[in-house]
């Protein structure tokens, strides 16, 4: 009785199961162990686990996924160096799966995605600038000031004239301050009208004062005239004037050519602070020679031409500048203004506080210098020393664009950082550097023919070149022709590479300028040996234009 009832339980459950719709009655066999049923005093026996097993090429796919994730951050913070080696990664991880990327069509799915995204990310880097752009300038204050000596000028105060009477007598000068009528009145002006662009300007020049001095004792130039960027650009050197004078010391073109001040298509030297003065002490010194030490003719001549000047001396039979200015017959309004102008802009100068100014400590620029082999957007400087473009522009205001020139040049980059950006320059990639082509004019083009040839603008061509005529050119003429990237993200795979890599069939490739065959290896994702093997080559010289076969 005691066996029979220690069964009841489960015939029950047995029975009520079995009424159950549709259930199927499960049959133990002696083999097979008795299903565990849900049934008060038994133990549920363990459901027996599913073994996962994982999907290696989905978890490569997702390494690659996140690999271009840390690329795409970096390139939207314009850091495009760091974004170009987490894109490089992203696509090696998916070329280096076993068989090629063509192997499963996941894999070559998800290649042509990251493709197709870098590229994106590329024309929005675009957006910033490819160096083909011009910097901006700003207008020169020369204009401005002159436009202002138009107006009526306030009287000078008889308090002003005190103050200026006992500032001379205490303070040296080394060249001679007239102190009349249109001196007072300009001194009267900058404190009043042009108080802000004064204190601006004089703030600003203490950054260069220096470097300016220092230059001026070495060519012999008095120090007092120091101050006449003050006058000319308020020490901008990106200042460019309605004449086209340009820089701190305002040069034209011309003048700038006869002092070896260099103008291409990459720097105009007018705007480099150092170059530009002693282009400037060198060409003052020889405006006072001209006319024997006198200071106000060779500011005159500074400003109006030295031949200008002669004319006005030799039609008004008078070597005083008072007296040939005395009367509009002889020299422009211009130059009747800029002399008293920067006699006024001296004084000041050399006492602010004693006219109100309150000029603001400024340190001197300081940098390092390092030496870039080729054009390479500034971008990547920056990045190398952890500034911003703006700060490297700022630095070396005779870049005429974003990238450095198309051989070696040296640049200014921040105090403790030129070591860092050395190291990076020995071991970058030669497809970092821009690359600019050559075009020689042939007999009936124009500059509207080339410009269209080389998918240009006629602006864009005039602009690279210094065209004065918009049709014209010469036939041999060279012109220097920007060569637009696809991209300024230099990321590895490019459509074509990595296409190529899943495509079948023998790969070729095109030397440019800057491969070596461990670029080219890198780029196509294989080896030095293999290329060698490939193309039936000794050693590691290759030539621009060779065509070699990367893939079989």
């Amino acid at each position: 009785m005691t066996h029979s009832r220690r069964w009841l339980p489960l015939l029950a459950a047995g029975l009520l199961v079995g009424c159950g719709p549709s259930t199927p009655r499960r049959v133990a066999t002696p083999s097979s162990k008795p299903a565990a049923l849900p049934v008060a005093g038994f133990v549920k026996a363990d459901a027996p686990q599913v073994r996962l097993v994982p999907d290696p090429v989905a978890a490569l796919i997702a390494t690659a996924e996140s690999a271009f994730a840390a690329g795409e951050a970096e390139s939207l913070a314009g850091r495009l160096v760091a974004a170009r080696e987490h894109f490089d990664r992203s696509v090696d991880l998916l070329l280096g799966a076993q068989g090629g990327a063509a192997s499963d069509p996941r894999l070559k799915s998800a290649l042509d995605r990251l493709v197709d995204r870098i590229s994106a990310l590329d024309v929005i880097a675009l957006r910033d600038g490819d160096g083909f752009t011009e910097a901006r300038s700003e207008p020169a204050v020369i204009d401005e000031l002159l436009g202002a000596a138009a107006a009526d000028r306030p009287a000078p105060a008889p308090a002003t004239a005190a103050t200026v009477a006992e500032d001379l007598a205490n303070t040296a000068h080394d060249i001679p301050i007239t102190v009349n009528t249109k001196v007072l009145s300009y001194i009267e002006l900058f404190q009043g009208r042009l108080r802000g662009f004064m204190e601006e300007g004089l703030t600003r020049s203490v950054q260069y004062l220096p470097m300016i001095q220092q230059v001026f004792r070495s060519e012999g130039v008095p120090l007092d005239l120091a101050y006449v960027p003050l006058v000319e650009s308020a020490f901008k050197s990106t200042a460019l004037s309605r004449a086209s004078a340009r820089g701190m010391w305002q040069f034209m073109p011309g003048t700038a050519m006869e002092h070896d001040l260099q103008r291409t298509w990459f720097i105009d030297e007018r705007s480099d602070p150092e170059k530009a003065t002693r282009a400037a002490a060198t060409y003052l010194r020889t405006l006072a020679e001209m006319f024997d030490g006198d200071w106000n003719l060779a500011l005159a001549s500074y400003n109006a031409g030295p031949g200008r000047v002669q004319r006005a001396m030799r039609l008004s039979k008078s070597e005083d500048f008072w007296k040939i200015t005395s009367t509009s017959r002889y020299l422009p309004r211009e130059t009747r203004e800029y002399v008293p102008m920067i006699l006024a802009a001296i004084v000041v100068a050399r006492n602010p506080e004693r006219y109100g100014f309150d000029v603001g400590a400024s340190a001197p620029v300081a940098f390092e210098k390092v030496t870039v082999p080729d054009a390479l957007d500034l971008k990547y400087i920056a990045e190398w020393a952890g500034v911003t473009v703006g700060e490297i522009q700022a630095l070396n205001p005779e870049l005429r664009r974003t990238t450095t020139p198309s051989s070696a040049h040296q640049i200014k980059v921040p105090m403790g950082t030129a070591a860092a950006i050395d190291a990076r320059l020995a071991t970058a990639d030669p497809s970092l550097f821009k690359v600019f082509k050559f075009h020689t004019v042939k007999k009936g083009e124009t500059v509207a023919t080339i410009a269209k040839l080389h998918k240009l603008t006629t602006a864009e061509l005039r602009s690279a070149n210094d065209l004065r005529s918009s049709t014209r050119v010469r036939t041999g003429q060279t012109l220097m022709i920007p060569e637009r990237r696809a991209s300024t993200l230099p990321a590895r795979p490019s459509a074509a590479a990595a296409t190529a890599s899943a495509a079948s069939g023998p790969v070729t490739y095109r030397v440019r300028r800057g491969d070596t065959l461990s670029s080219i290896a890198r780029q196509f994702g294989t080896t030095v040996s293999t290329l060698r093997q490939l193309n039936q080559l000794s050693g590691e010289l290759i030539k621009v234009g060779d065509k070699l076969t990367v893939r079989r």
